[in-house]
């Protein structure tokens, strides 16, 4: 007891004095935080600093705010947009034909960007006083994404000009003068932009940029100024071969010292006119089958004008940072909303197919085994749309989440691929035969593209969403990290002992919170809400804890390897990610008034966020790098073993009959798909089919029950069995009408296209009419 007594009178001299603290615990450390404090490069500095932090920070804190969440409220679309949506987006959704756009025109037909000019589809992030039409995120995601539904190519178009580029980059950084210039001709469609980072050996590493630019002075347009002599490679740089404004990325060299002294100035950013002498445009590539214009440009020692930078000669050197700050915002609304457009279609169509396409007697959706597909499929997009919709929330509140824009971005794509997938073996042979009747093809093969675009999903994954999110969301070490870089080291020392008191405190308190979650299940944890979904914040937040410890420890142990770690740092991003698209899934719920017919479909989501979550940890505890290290925080986290589970069949079963119930549920959750009443269109062919079958049930139902008792045959479909059940008196002459025409759907619902084989030799294909 004396000796325990005395031990606790030592820890609070030890802690309590300022100056013996400093002396026996924080000089030590920040020594040690210095010399495995990881090595940045000035792009990934700039990177680390750039954008904001929202409940990602919540997250990373081991006590997540969700009364503060849910206070949060979903952003609502103004009357100007609702009367863009309502109006020239709706015109622009029936002008589309994708199988024409990519089979045959391989571009957009000239009333398309005629239109999409005219209605200003390329101006929604300008300002009004530049005569755009300063749409919010919400807006700007509603509408990519709807349009994706219809064609990809065009959405790609679309949402380009509205993410990085020019207009967003004038918008923040330009100079008046830049943006009196550029800003109404961009959005009054006369001027088209495209921005050129990417280079044949610059993709992820953005400081490996060869693209360069000597300050010099030349003449321009008869008079001698300073300027930029440039040379430069890029690729895959969408809306190049039709641009006519270049945004352009380079490293700016200022060999004769006209700036200063300093000789390297770094990334810089410029805005050049495609008609400029020397600039080289128009080859194209051919993005897997997709006719969004995607090309080359390049020049060699092509002389502009400083003041082309963006922002003017002030902003020499500072491109790096004015790109991530805004590609920030662009990738959580661009890609995401390809993603989004996946999953609603797929739920709703693969719903469709799944009862209009029948075997055995029985409608495919009603074996177990599609079923557990189709639930994957409207699981998945519940949390696909869940993620879009808090993802907006954030940048409608003004934030520009870098860490979360990477968790959606990659989350989000990833799902949608898995979506696409079971749809397209959900499908089978209507889903591989390329056609008009095809809604799935064009979409599977721009899967790729989103997934690639934007930082490859392999970086975004493994270096991004921890690598930034361990230093940009934790409360205490960028702190740290700035104190340990101060000049001054006697007044760093000074910040970093303030900061590593409550560091530690941090610290125990998520060990401790981490076991006792662990010990109890976490059925103490605070909750918002009760009912049914109690359980999944209560989950979330003991894993918060979990996270947080964690990290903490892997920082501490593994310093700047923990970057290089990237198999490890990743599994802690996953658990990050999963518990965001978590959260949303039950604010989602919530600001949607807590729908008891969407009850199975969170359930499935949580599961498998929970399910996730216990997989990156158990990875995680598996490979740490420290064995006994790794067992000791597998024992604190999950002390009676991980017994988080995939989700349950019961929930299966009930999305899979959800999906092939026309109703309220179904439109709320597939709301973004477009469809229209023609037989003829690529998806009204299915969804009259499916509405139709729906209507006649009891007639279907009648002759079922005829042809098990031998009054009918089996085998017969179309025409036929119309004709027989009407001799048979099984149905009257109004239904025998209504029959006929639901038979016609129903057989064009599961045809697939054919083509006449001499034009296909040339290039053209001309579908036989399907009967």
């Amino acid at each position: 007891m004396s000796f325990l007594l005395i031990l606790l009178v030592a820890v609070l001299i030890v802690f309590g004095i300022p100056d013996i603290r400093r002396s026996l615990i924080s000089r030590p450390v920040f020594r040690i935080f210095k010399r495995i404090l990881p090595p940045m490069s000035v792009t990934e500095r700039e990177a680390m600093e750039a954008g904001d932090v929202w409940w990602d920070g919540e997250l990373f804190s081991g006590q997540p705010d969700w009364f503060s969440l849910l206070a949060t409220k979903p952003p609502t679309f103004s009357a100007d947009e609702q009367a863009f949506i309502d109006g020239p987006l709706e015109q622009l959704l029936a002008m589309l034909d994708d199988f024409e756009i990519t089979q045959h025109q391989r571009d957009l037909p000239s009333e398309v960007w005629d239109f999409l000019r005219k209605h200003k589809f390329f101006a929604m992030i300008i300002g009004k006083e530049y005569e755009g039409l300063d749409f919010s995120a919400a807006a700007n995601s509603y509408i990519v994404t709807r349009i994706a539904t219809r064609s990809l190519s065009v959405a790609v178009t679309v949402m380009v000009p509205n993410s990085l580029g020019p207009g967003e980059l004038l918008t923040h950084y330009g100079t008046q003068e830049q943006k009196k210039r550029w800003l109404p001709a961009l959005a009054r469609g006369e001027e088209l932009p495209c921005f050129a980072l990417t280079g044949p050996e610059a993709g992820s590493d953005a400081g490996s940029i060869p693209d360069r630019g000597i300050l010099c002075r030349d003449v321009f347009e008869g008079q001698e100024v300073l300027g930029i002599r440039l040379t430069w490679s890029k690729r895959y740089i969408t809306l190049a071969p039709v641009a006519s404004v270049l945004g352009l990325a380079f490293k700016l060299e200022d060999p004769e010292g006209l700036l200063g002294d300093k000789r390297d100035i770094g990334i810089t950013c410029a805005l050049i006119p495609t008609s400029h002498p020397g600039v080289v445009i128009g080859d194209r590539h051919w993005p897997l089958n997709q006719a969004f214009m995607n090309g080359t440009t390049s020049g060699s020692d092509v002389f502009i004008p400083a003041d082309w930078i963006i922002g003017g000669i002030d902003y020499a050197g500072k491109g790096w940072r004015m790109l991530v700050e805004c590609l920030s915002a662009g990738r959580g609304i661009s890609l995401p909303a390809l993603a989004t457009a996946t999953g609603h279609n797929a739920q709703r169509f693969t719903g469709a197919y799944a009862y209009v396409r029948q075997q055995f007697g029985l409608p495919i959706g009603k074996f177990e085994g599609v079923q557990e597909a189709m639930a994957r499929i409207g699981g998945l997009n519940y949390s696909i749309e869940s993620t879009r919709r808090l993802t907006v929330t954030a940048l409608c509140e003004g934030y520009s989440p870098s860490v979360i824009t990477a968790m959606t971005k990659y989350h989000m794509t990833e799902m949608g691929r898995h979506v696409m997938n079971d749809a397209l073996d959900i499908h089978a042979g209507k889903g591989i035969q390329m056609g008009p009747l095809n809604y799935l093809a064009s979409g599977y093969q721009g899967i790729p593209i989103s997934i690639t675009v934007e930082g490859a999903n392999i970086l975004t994954r493994n270096l991004m969403i921890f690598g930034q999110g361990a230093t940009r969301c934790h409360p205490y070490v960028l702190k740290e990290m700035e104190a340990a870089a101060n000049e001054d080291e006697e007044q760093g020392l000074r910040e970093f002992d303030a900061l590593l008191l409550k560091h530690i405190g941090f610290a125990c308190g998520n060990a401790f919170s981490a076991f006792w979650h662990g010990l109890s299940g976490a059925r103490f944890a605070n909750a918002p809400v009760g009912g049914e979904t109690i359980r999944y914040y209560q989950q979330l937040s003991r894993m918060s804890r979990a996270l947080a410890l964690c990290a903490d420890v892997s920082m501490l142990t593994l310093g700047g390897e923990l970057k290089r770690k990237e198999m490890i740092s990743a599994r802690l991003g996953d658990v990050l990610s999963h518990l965001y698209m978590g959260s949303a899934v039950l604010k989602r719920f919530e600001d949607d008034g807590r729908q008891q017919a969407d009850l199975p479909f969170v359930h499935y989501a949580m599961a498998h966020h929970l399910h996730g979550i216990g997989q990156a940890f158990s990875g995680f505890f598996q490979n740490f790098s420290k064995p006994w290290l790794g067992r000791l925080l597998k024992f604190l986290v999950f002390p009676f073993g991980n017994h988080y589970q995939r989700p349950a069949d019961e929930h299966a079963r009930t999305i899979a009959e959800a999906m092939m119930t026309p109703g309220i549920t179904r439109e709320r959750h597939t709301f973004l798909s477009y469809w229209r009443e023609d037989e003829t269109d690529v998806t009204g062919h299915m969804e009259l089919a499916f509405l139709a079958m729906h209507e006649l049930e009891p007639v279907y139902k009648r002759l079922k029950k005829a042809q098990k008792a031998g009054e009918l045959a089996s085998d017969l479909a179309g025409e036929v069995l119309v004709e027989q059940a009407l001799e048979n008196g099984l149905i009257d002459s109004e239904e025998a009408a209504q029959l006929t025409r639901c038979e016609r759907l129903r057989m064009r619902a599961i045809a697939v296209d054919s083509f006449a084989p001499e034009p296909i030799q040339q290039g053209r294909f001309e579908p036989r009419d399907v009967v």
